[in-house]
């Protein structure tokens, strides 16, 4: 099973990418056909300063490499180190349909939030469908919000292939129910675009001061405190498993609960599960040299795979004009 799926460096990951996507990809290698990439064609929405899209490409690959990833198991790679990919964008551009892209979700949403309309932000699905179709993604990991994009990128495979014939593999989603939207400091689905993240490797005092001002009910603390909704269980579920899950459930169910001791435990938690992380996390930082070769071995396997599909591509849309 070949598995697909980028993540942004628009911003420091935060715990919303590694619960959505990130420990998700890292687990897959071990059995499946991986390729991830850093997507900064797509972060190009929305961050205008170069030097802080050039150093965020480079945290987001010492960040994925430090908690496990490994270039050896996978295809890991940079978005804009395989030109094919904008080509392909422009020949799916001529298969999108204005209403598909009309209706898309997180365009309304992102731009009702005041985030400034640009075409990037408006045909970001079609780059998206290309950075799957181009690798034949059969699966493709993705946060809750992301899966109208991933629908939009099948009807766009589908349509390219009735057009002109059979070329790409139409790919399935995957999303993991329990950790679909991971919230963030306000409640609201963690993300970089509403300034409610909770870093991955926050130094300690920026991770207490996020964790102690997490928005909680005023409810007091002899009345039980509800589950559903509750920002401080969503989050401290992440870390546990099953059985964990249910005592969490039931601490909050029953009278006594000071949502002060919650977040304390949070905070330790979160400590200790990144702790081995941190300091592979802190020597890659250190070794420019070593993590830019990795990627752009990565982005040499990648344009092997992508070869094939656009090649095909190319030809099935009659671009080869000598060949007749």
């Amino acid at each position: 099973m070949r598995i697909l799926s980028g993540i942004q460096p628009s911003g420091t990951l935060h715990m919303g990418n590694y619960f959505g996507m990130m420990k998700r990809m890292v687990d897959y290698q071990e059995q499946n056909e991986l390729f991830c990439f850093i997507v900064n064609y797509h972060a190009l929405t929305s961050v205008f300063e170069g030097d802080k899209l050039r150093q965020g490409t480079f945290n987001a690959a010492c960040d994925f490499l430090a908690l496990g990833l490994d270039p050896d198991k996978s295809v890991f790679w940079v978005q804009s180190d395989v030109p094919e990919v904008t080509e392909l964008t422009w020949l799916l551009s001529n298969v999108t349909g204005m209403g598909l892209l009309e209706r898309g979700h997180s365009y309304k949403d992102k731009t009702a939030k005041g985030i400034p309309a640009n075409h990037g932000l408006f045909a970001y699905p079609v780059l998206m469908a290309a950075d799957i179709l181009l690798y034949g993604g059969e699966r493709v990991p993705v946060g809750k919000d992301q899966k109208q994009h991933l629908e939009m990128a099948r009807d766009i495979a589908i349509r390219f292939n009735n057009i002109y014939g059979e070329t790409f593999v139409v790919p399935e989603p995957d999303i993991a129910g329990d950790v679909a939207t991971v919230p963030g400091t306000d409640g609201q689905k963690m993300s970089k675009s509403y300034g409610n993240t909770i870093e991955i490797f926050a130094d300690e005092k920026t991770l207490k001061d996020k964790i102690m001002k997490l928005k909680t009910d005023s409810i007091p603390v002899d009345e039980p405190k509800p589950v559903e909704g509750n920002v401080l269980y969503d989050l401290y579920a992440l870390f546990l498993d099953d059985a964990g899950k249910e005592a969490l459930k039931e601490r909050f169910l029953t009278p006594g609960l000071r949502y002060g001791d919650v977040k304390k435990e949070i905070f330790a938690t979160i400590l200790e599960y990144f702790a081995p992380y941190r300091d592979e996390r802190a020597r890659l930082a250190k070794d420019r040299q070593f993590v830019v070769e990795t990627m752009q071995k990565g982005a040499m396997k990648a344009r092997q795979a992508a070869s094939f599909y656009i090649d095909k591509a190319r030809r099935n849309v009659g671009l080869d004009y000598w060949n007749r």
